[in-house]
Order: C-alpha cells, then sequence, then structure tokens
C-alpha cells in the first residue's frame, strides 16, 4: 500500500533522511518512532505531498507521491499533531467544507453520515468547534481525514493532551480504523504503539534504525527473564550464590527488607528459565523463597538501546565513540534488553543492505 525506496532529504547540508527505505502493507497499523529531529516529520510530510524529497520515490497504492502528488493525496487522509481546523464554523460546514476541498464523489449525506458514526460526532454535529472539548475537537479532526474513505490514514501525536479517557478512546478508534484502512502512526508514546500497531519503524538520525512486527517484540518483553526474588537468608551469601549460579546473568540486592528477607534482582541468560533451579537451590541451603515478581522488559528501554546502538555505531563512523560510551554511562541496561535492541537494529541495517543491492541490480539490469 505504501511504499518508501531510497528517500532521501537534505536541507543544504543537512540530510534530515539519509536514505531510508520501507512498505506498509494494506490495512496493518504502523507504529513510526523516532527521538526529536530523527526526521519523523520530514518523512511523513513528503510522504502526504507537502515536501519533495532529494531523491529516492514515494508511493501510495501504486501512485507516486512526486509524479502525481494530487492522485496520490486523494488516496491519504492526514491528521496532523494540529487538527486544521476552523474554530468559528460548526462541526457539520466543516466537514461539508472538506467534503467539496476534497472533490468527493460518494453520495454527501450518507458519507459524512457515516463517517460521523465512525468517530461518535453525531451528538456535537450541529455546534460550533470552538465549544468542543480537546477530545472531541480530535475526533472531528479525526472525522476530516475521514472523507473520501482514502485508503491511508496518516496520524501525527494524534493523542497529545488528552485526559486519560480520551486517549483510550482515540486508541480504540485508530485500532478500528485498521480494518478498513492502512494506518501510519506517529508518536512518541511507546505504550500508545504497543496497544495499538502491528509493526514498529523506529528512525534516528535519518536513517532506519529499527523495523519489527509489535507481537515479536512483545513476545520477548513479556518472556520471563528478569525478577524480584525476595529471599530469606544471610544477604552477603545468597548474593554470592545467586552470582555464581550457572543461568543468572546478573544478581543484585535491592534496598527493600522484611525482617531476615532481601529482595533481589535476578536476570536469567537469554532463553534460559532459571526459576524451578533456584527453586530448589535455595531450599537445598535452607533459605525460603518468600516471593518472586516477574518483571518482563521495558519498551522505553528497548527503544533507547536501538537508538543509542544506533548512536554508537554512527559516532564510531567518525571515531567519537568515546563521546557516546561517557553519554550512556550511568545508564545501564539489561542483557535482554541490549541484545534484543542490538538485534532490531542489526536486522534494521540487514534489509537497508538488502534494499540497496536489490537497487543496484535493478540499475544494472537496466544497463
Amino acid at each position: 500500500m505504501i511504499k518508501i525506496e531510497h528517500l532521501v532529504k537534505n536541507y543544504g547540508s543537512h540530510c534530515a533522511v539519509d536514505d531510508i527505505s520501507f512498505e506498509v502493507e494494506s490495512g496493518e497499523i504502523v507504529g513510526f518512532l523516532g527521538p526529536n529531529g530523527a526526521g519523523k516529520s520530514t518523512t511523513m510530510n513528503i510522504l502526504t505531498g507537502y515536501l519533495s524529497s532529494t531523491s529516492g520515490k514515494a508511493s501510495v497504492a501504486g501512485v507516486d507521491i512526486l509524479r502525481d502528488p494530487i492522485g496520490a493525496k486523494k488516496k491519504i487522509g492526514y491528521l496532523p499533531e494540529q487538527p486544521p481546523l476552523y474554530l468559528d464554523m460548526t462541526v457539520e460546514e466543516y466537514l461539508n467544507f472538506n467534503y467539496e476541498l476534497k472533490g468527493c464523489k460518494l453520495d454527501r449525506a450518507s458519507h459524512l453520515a457515516e463517517v460521523c458514526e465512525t468517530v461518535k460526532i453525531k451528538d456535537v454535529y450541529k455546534k460550533v468547534i470552538r465549544t468542543l472539548s480537546k477530545g472531541y475537537r480530535q475526533r472531528v479532526g479525526i472525522a476530516q481525514a475521514l472523507i473520501g474513505k482514502p485508503d491511508v490514514i496518516i496520524f501525527d501525536e494524534p493523542t497529545v493532551g488528552l485526559d486519560p479517557k480520551q486517549i483510550i478512546e482515540i486508541r480504540n478508534l485508530i485500532r478500528g480504523l485498521g480494518k478498513d484502512h492502512t494506518v501510519i502512526l506517529s508518536t512518541h508514546i511507546l505504550q500508545e504503539v504497543q496497544a495499538v500497531c502491528d509493526r514498529i519503524v523506529i528512525i534516528n538520525k535519518g536513517k532506519i534504525v529499527a523495523n519489527e512486527k509489535t507481537e515479536n517484540i512483545s513476545r520477548v518483553m513479556d518472556s520471563n527473564h528478569r525478577f524480584n526474588v525476595k529471599i530469606s537468608g544471610p544477604q552477603k551469601e545468597v548474593l554470592s550464590m545467586l552470582k555464581s549460579m550457572q543461568g543468572i546473568a546478573y544478581a543484585d540486592v535491592l534496598a527493600e527488607r522484611d525482617g531476615d528477607a532481601y529482595t533481589y534482582t535476578v536476570e536469567s541468560d537469554y532463553g534460559v528459565d532459571i526459576r524451578k533451579k533456584l527453586f530448589f537451590q535455595l531450599a537445598e541451603r535452607g533459605w525460603a523463597m518468600i516471593g518472586m515478581e516477574s518483571l518482563g522488559m521495558s519498551l522505553e528501554d528497548i527503544f533507547l538501546t536501538v537508538v543509542e546502538k544506533s548512536e554508537e555505531s554512527r559516532t564510531a563512523r567518525v571515531g567519537a565513540a568515546g563521546r557516546v560510551a561517557r553519554r550512556n554511562k550511568g545508564k545501564e541496561k539489561s542483557a535482554i534488553e541490549r541484545e534484543v535492541g542490538a538485534s532490531l537494529y542489526e536486522d534494521a541495517q540487514r534489509q537497508r543492505t538488502e534494499a540497496a543491492k536489490t537497487a543496484t541490480d535493478a540499475e544494472e539490469d537496466e544497463l
């Protein structure tokens, strides 16, 4: 449905988007992530026809956005971070204005009624937009993006400034839109991506540094590899046993204390379940395991690890790896988070290399 090939955008000597390639399948909801200045907005502005690229291609439903921008825009519904609302209009006036602006050929009355039903704004249809809450204004912004039944919907930070109830409502709405539309969601809220998106694409310094299905990341995150374990026994001896036990990659004692019991953070080697073995080892020594809590993994830390991995790779190429090491000192990631982050980054690099080889082969075939 969406295909981006070797996209580059330069602003003078600054490269905002650096040879990125990825595809979004029909009916897929993709989260487009990255730190500030990573190139997200530039990529989305090119995809919506607002900016031209320096080189490369971007197409929507087979229509090249650069060669036929009007044709491509007809297939796109776009909600920017600040919804493009006219506050003095009623919702009815605004949606009719957008219907005419887009040159929509669908039956006006039934189509607008369907849009209003989808985004749940029928009860404010006659109200002036200025009088609406932020949640309702966001819904009206989504409604204008749906006019014309576009194949692709693009959201830029759709839940910024909303209260928790409104955030849940908008997330559910976006998830529902994925049944009939292809959706790209740009956001800084990682829980939002995990809750809504089928796939995550992370960009940093203009390059794709991760491109993976959400379920694959979630499967690893939910695995039983990290625990808080409350153990009754001599602290130094228990900690020494945990650190020397085969299958445990990391162990440390927390400040929490309950009588003679201390809480320890334990992390197993990747792919190793140490729960039963740990139980029997403690039982042999007469140390009681009072409780065990699975910690899972942090999506935020995985995201940071991927970004930092790309930073390390980039600075190493210019001989400045030491600066990255100093900047990251004190921010210890778990072995699993480091491994997952590194794996995501390496997969993205492999995809980038394969895309470059495919492009080179195509050029040679043309010659």
